[in-house]
């Protein structure tokens, strides 16, 4: 790698900044929701899945007694 003076860097660091399309007001508000809506809809499945699974297993271990 080439040595880059600090000056020279601090100016590449700003002009790859300014080259980054930031996100507006409604695009962020947009996925904050979709990623609630996918966390709910996720713990809502493995709640399920945790329900079936162990009452599947008090059925196995109940057939011993």
């Amino acid at each position: 790698m080439a040595k880059v003076s600090p000056a020279q860097f601090v100016r590449q660091v700003r002009q790859e900044v300014s080259r980054i399309s930031w996100a507006n007001r409604r695009d962020t508000g947009i996925a904050t929701l979709t990623v609630f809506i996918m966390a709910t809809i996720a713990a809502v499945f493995f709640l399920l899945v945790d329900l079936v699974l162990s009452n599947v297993v008090q059925f196995v271990l109940g057939l011993g007694s």
